[in-house]
């Protein structure tokens, strides 16, 4: 699936679930080093795992961030 975040820098995020597993995840744009870190520490993770780790993490003054959003992603697919 191909997510559009809102409110960040980057401005895709593509996901791959299993059931329920979060299979794969690649960011398009924000900070990539940050971005694929997150990518990989979450594969084979549960999205239910996932998204309560993720959800409400802040990027500076907004009120999401790439995390947060990868969060509602997730939501979005379960």
């Amino acid at each position: 699936m191909q997510y559009q975040p809102k409110g960040v820098c980057s401005t895709s995020i593509n996901i791959e679930l299993e059931d329920g597993i979060v299979k794969s995840v690649a960011f398009t744009g924000g900070c990539n080093g940050n971005l694929q870190g997150i990518s990989r520490l979450i594969e084979g993770m549960k999205a239910e795992e996932a998204i309560s780790r993720l959800k409400g993490i802040r990027c500076g003054f907004k009120n999401t961030s790439c995390p947060d959003q990868l969060a509602q992603a997730l939501e979005s697919m379960i």
